[in-house]
């Protein structure tokens, strides 16, 4: 088959490999607009004539809260008009949120840009997940979505060098071509290859009444609820850390252009925890996993906290990365297992309840590590704080969870 050949049908598949590499980078362009950013943060500063550097945590929030609405909404609006055009019309508002940040002369406009990429990024991220689920079921879907995952979880290793890479060939405003570049390719191979999986007869008609029924008893579970929170929570911590990860190594380390090399240390063990999990789960259950890691999270969120006020809110470097490789760690551990938590209980009600966990849980992520974010000033006091209280909570919703919860979670 030639690779110009436009899919026509949905019997028409991809070869596998083809397959996980199409969603992967359609997928990865969430991860890469987050983080290839991040070593342009002092240069944006400068450039907009930022003057309280704690506003450059915005330009993660502003993002995260586009896809707040973003998500609500792609999940139900796939069902109607089918996933490919779903896809297509999120790409299109990424692609006018990015130009909008490229020719960004404030911060405003900046972060206008920003919640706009947001928004239209929602549709590849939600949508590309229901396009496999309809592709494969059972353990095909697992062994695709891992070979996914594996893929798209190197994107935060590799984000911030790409990032520092254009920096030194030109303005951190070539970051958002680049971005934009990548969402024209992964579209354009879509729209060339991949063929539509969910044909016209099976597409529902939006029915507003229908989604408010089916909202209101999905958000009415205390334990999907408690679920959410607890991804919040865990959340808010990745969300704190990414905003303030320039500044930590560049302004309180002094790394340098070194910092993408170190930002990848501390992700490593993420990816590691990622390729392992799957064999875990199966033998201890989701439940236990997610409780020892946000137990070993705990502990040694207190660790931290504790070595930054013994070295006045500045601990040695080793000391620092050796326990936040641990830390980030846990982190992936908990965010697979807990979403698949979430969505046992849903049934029929799946793909708008992927929809609502995923919103719901950015917005308490934002609400969260922003307000901690107003506490930082240059120490790693507000970071080591955060983890510490984020995760308490997380555990006390991991235990309402459980116990209101009728399904059987250690499976």
């Amino acid at each position: 088959m030639s690779i110009f050949k436009k899919a026509t049908s949905a019997t028409d598949y991809l070869p596998e490999k083809e397959f996980i590499a199409l969603f992967a980078l359609m997928m990865s362009l969430t991860a890469l607009s987050m983080d290839a950013i991040l070593p342009a943060f002092s240069h944006i500063a400068a450039d907009l004539n930022i003057q309280d550097y704690q506003q450059t945590q915005w330009i993660i929030s502003a993002m995260v809260f586009g896809m707040v609405f973003g998500e609500i909404v792609f999940g139900p609006l796939s069902d109607t008009l089918g996933r490919k055009k779903s896809i297509f019309l999120g790409v299109g508002i990424f692609i006018i949120g990015s130009f909008i940040a490229l020719l960004a002369s404030s911060l405003t406009m900046l972060l206008v840009g920003r919640m706009i990429q947001g928004l239209g990024v929602s549709g590849p991220k939600i949508v590309s997940r229901a396009m496999i689920r309809d592709m494969y079921k059972g353990a095909a879907m697992a062994r695709i979505m891992s070979y996914v995952m594996m893929i798209f979880i190197l994107v935060p290793l590799l984000a911030p060098f790409l990032g520092q890479l254009v920096m030194l060939l030109g303005s951190w405003r070539w970051v958002f071509a680049v971005l934009i570049a990548q969402a024209l390719i992964a579209s354009i191979w879509m729209w060339l290859r991949q063929p539509e999986t969910l044909p016209k007869e099976k597409r529902v008609p939006f029915v507003f009444s229908q989604i408010a029924q089916n909202t209101y008893l999905i958000v009415s579970r205390r334990d999907v609820m408690a679920f959410t929170l607890l991804l919040g929570c865990v959340f808010a911590c990745v969300m704190f850390y990414i905003s303030i990860a320039q500044s930590i190594f560049q302004d309180i380390y002094q790394v340098g252009e070194r910092f993408p090399l170190y930002f990848a240390l501390l992700a490593i063990g993420s990816s590691l925890v990622n390729f392992f999990n799957a064999k875990i789960v199966m033998r201890i259950g989701m439940k236990r996993c997610v409780y020892g890691a946000l137990m070993i999270m705990i502990s040694l969120s207190f660790l931290l906290l504790v070595v930054v006020w013994s070295f006045d809110g500045v601990p040695p470097f080793h000391l620092f990365m050796g326990i936040c490789m641990v830390l980030f760690s846990c982190l992936s551990m908990v965010f697979g297992n807990v979403n698949a938590m979430a969505m046992e209980p849903l049934g029929q009600t799946a793909g708008l309840g992927a929809s609502i966990i995923s919103s719901l849980s950015s917005f308490i992520a934002i609400i969260l590590s922003v307000t901690v974010g107003l506490f930082y000033h240059f120490t790693l006091t507000p970071l080591a704080a955060g983890f510490l209280v984020f995760s308490c909570i997380a555990i006390a919703c991991l235990v309402f969870a459980t116990r209101s919860s009728s399904g059987n979670l250690d499976r």
